[in-house]
């Protein structure tokens, strides 16, 4: 189980208060605790690097003359959710696993993107697995890259969340959870490849799409086991110079929630989430951002960890008290369209913003 750190700001909508009040509430989920204990014999990961690029938020406002930023399909980022979820479950492994690597990877090389994979084997909590990070690469004219991320796998159906699940006959298919991300990654890929066009490269920074692979636990979260495919290529990007290059990176997690409420991770860059709340402000739909302050274990941490800028932009209460987490609800009914363009165009916005350095 996660434990979250979750602080409500008096004004919000949800605490009635006179005054400035701050609450701290405790919210228990399955995602990984934000406080664990490093393994017994295991040793502590090296601090972070401190990151190279450190703007001020508000120096990155785009001009008032300058092209406005693109805009997502959010029906059609739905669409290909639901062509996605309708693969089945995505466990390590599994032929669904496979089949989700194969459309991954069509529907980048049908957005223009050139398509790379950081293949290893993974020793889990469960066993030895194949784990499979694909990278989607459309290029840009500015020297430096800005990376999009999120996780497209299933929990195992062993798993210790999906254990009764499984013994009911129920399957998880993660519409919300890795499919509501994979969907709209790929949307952003296609408007970013019209706007290049006929032309080598888009305007600005090439834009990575990185689907990152064993994110999830596959007995139950802890430092151990989870972000496989995260520590992996951040490892990699480390040794070969490659993190000197990402001006940030963006993680998207379960942003399809119809009642979307996207919170301030304590764990991800404070100017870089300053960024994406400014951006949403010009879109005016910052009433979907920042309410809550948590703290989460994420696939981010391990690029936070090299001295990445990171911003994990994640709706991590889904449902009533989270219910339908890592449940057999989590299905195309409970997601919508428009949560899909209010964070598409968030995303958009940000790199817009970005590009301005």
């Amino acid at each position: 189980m996660k434990t979250l750190q979750v602080k409500l700001n008096a004004a919000a909508s949800r605490v009635s208060l006179i005054g400035f009040v701050t609450v701290l509430v405790v919210i228990s989920t399955c995602k990984g605790s934000a406080n664990v204990a490093a393994t017994e014999g295991q040793q502590q990961q090296p601090a972070s690097s401190q990151p190279t690029w450190q703007p001020n938020a508000a120096e990155l406002d785009p001009p008032a003359n300058a092209p406005a930023a693109l805009k997502v399909d959010g029906k059609r980022a739905f669409q290909l959710t639901s062509d996605f979820v309708a693969i089945g479950p995505r466990g390590l492994g599994s032929d669904g696993h496979k089949k989700a690597v194969d459309y991954i990877t069509s529907q980048l090389k049908a957005a223009g993107a050139a398509v790379e994979y950081d293949q290893f084997d993974a020793q889990t909590a469960a066993g030895k697995f194949p784990v499979t990070n694909i990278i989607g690469k459309i290029q840009g004219k500015k020297d430096g890259v800005i990376a999009l991320a999120g996780h497209y796998e299933t929990n195992l159906p062993t798993s210790d969340d999906l254990k009764a699940a499984t013994a009911a006959g129920q399957i998880f298919v993660g519409a919300n959870d890795g499919g509501s991300t994979t969907g709209l990654m790929l949307e952003i890929a296609n408007v970013l490849n019209k706007q290049k066009g006929s032309a080598a490269a888009i305007d600005g920074y090439s834009v990575w799409f990185v689907f990152t692979d064993a994110e999830e636990a596959t007995v139950k979260w802890s430092d151990a086991d989870s972000v496989y495919g995260s520590k992996h290529l951040a490892k990699k990007w480390q040794q070969d110079g490659t993190s000197q290059k990402v001006k940030a990176l963006l993680l998207l997690d379960m942003i399809g929630d119809k009642d979307l409420d996207v919170q301030r991770d304590e764990n991800s860059t404070p100017w870089l989430l300053d960024v994406v709340y400014r951006a949403s402000q010009r879109l005016g739909t910052q009433s979907h951002f920042f309410k809550q302050t948590t703290a989460v274990e994420d696939d981010h941490k391990p690029f936070a960890k090299i001295g990445i800028p990171v911003a994990d932009i994640i709706d991590l209460d889904y449902g009533f008290n989270n219910v339908y987490h890592h449940t057999s609800q989590d299905t195309m009914d409970k997601l919508s369209p428009k949560s899909l363009q209010i964070v598409g165009d968030v995303v958009l916005e940000t790199i817009r913003a970005l590009n301005t350095h």
